[in-house]
């Protein structure tokens, strides 16, 4: 059977490719561009150089080294205008909106398994495979998507909004593997991405400062940083650049008729502008204990009632209850959960088996609205 497979120039893709290939597939890899400094500057009229915020020119090599060491082919496809039109104009309009939205569940469920699967399939693939850290169980009924081993490296979080139909077609071949393993298997085949630090945040941000990057795609509004009664303690640079139960970046200590703690963002009211803020990381305004999701994408069918769910990455499972409100919204109702966050996932499990997940819309304590 052929598999062409994601090779990003990281070590998962390229062990991912050697397991394959131990397992007998006939193994293609396909590098895929997805962003393009220069022309995205050229649309926005930015003078900023951007040639260095995300090196995909060093891990195209690292890739195209790794398919010569292994014997197999490498294509190079184009997917900028499909991650521009699908990807990143999404992630712009929800800063707009003030809200923390990931683009790498939207990438995953728009590009690496639409784009490049059909990509795939007009090669006479049988099957696409990712370095992902997850598992898929292929099944009379449909696939289900499931946790990998590592639960440190588990990956499903981001490939929430897959459908049934796309992990038919989907290998994850490291999933049984943690990742010391991992490397130790690159070395085992003397890969140059054996030591390779793994890839962090969003690529198109790369290592510039977030803030930065930001501004040159959204107009930044200045404007009060207020406690919840309105006292004004400050000014803030854009309600874009905080999240809920954020610290770093406030700027605010050693006042007078206040203790020590730490100051954190409670919130933003984006009528007035105003990003509000108060002291402590327990603070009670932070927590909630439901949420409306839209949005949600269900791998394998409605699934109503007690489960566990994660509203961020590696964070650990909340028991949850998740029920039909109608208008394609649901609720999730939970125990005393902190920094429940508008734009980011709220990705639904059974035991191993991802069930899918959502968008938070708003989130509430009993039937206080917080104002995020």
């Amino acid at each position: 059977m052929k598999v062409i497979l994601g090779l990003s120039g990281g070590v998962d893709s390229a062990v991912a490719a050697i397991n394959l290939i131990n397992d007998g597939y006939e193994v293609e890899g396909a590098f895929m561009r997805n962003w393009d400094s220069m022309l995205n500057n050229d649309i926005l009229g930015n003078p900023n150089d951007f040639n260095d915020v995300c090196p995909q020119e060093k891990d195209y090599m690292d890739a195209l080294d790794v398919a010569n060491k292994l014997g197999i082919k490498l294509h190079r496809i184009d997917f900028v205008s499909e991650y521009w039109d699908k990807v990143f104009s999404y992630f712009l309009e929800e800063y707009k909106k003030g809200r923390t939205p990931n683009p790498d569940i939207l990438c995953n469920k728009e590009i690496k398994f639409k784009c490049f699967l059909d990509f795939a399939m007009k090669q006479n693939a049988d099957y696409i495979a990712m370095g992902h850290y997850a598992n898929v169980k292929h099944t009379d009924h449909g696939s289900y998507l499931l946790r990998a081993k590592d639960n440190n490296k588990d990956q499903t979080y981001f490939l929430c909004q897959l459908t049934s139909d796309q992990l038919d077609k989907a290998l994850f071949p490291i999933g049984d593997m943690i990742k010391p393993d991992v490397r130790k298997k690159a070395l085992e085949y003397n890969l140059n991405v054996a030591k390779k630090k793994d890839s962090t945040g969003i690529c198109f941000i790369g290592e510039r400062r977030f803030n930065e990057f930001l501004s040159n795609y959204l107009p930044a509004k200045p404007g009060n940083m207020v406690l919840l009664d309105g006292t004004v303690m400050g000014r803030h640079d854009g309600l874009m650049y905080y999240t809920i139960g954020q610290r770093k970046g406030i700027k605010i200590g050693g006042l007078n008729n206040f203790d020590n703690d730490a100051w954190f963002v409670l919130g933003k009211n984006l009528e007035k502008n105003e990003l509000i803020i108060g002291q402590g990381f327990d603070n009670e305004y932070l927590y909630s204990n439901r949420c409306i999701l839209e949005n949600v994408n269900f791998i394998n069918g409605e699934y109503l009632g007690k489960c566990t769910a994660k509203f961020r990455y590696r964070q650990p499972d909340n028991d949850v209850e998740i029920s039909y409100l109608g208008d394609n919204l649901y609720e999730v109702k939970y125990d005393h959960v902190r920094a429940v966050t508008p734009g980011q996932a709220c990705v639904l499990y059974n035991g191993e088996i991802c069930l899918g997940g959502g968008t938070i819309k708003e989130v509430f304590m009993n039937e206080e609205k917080r104002m995020y």
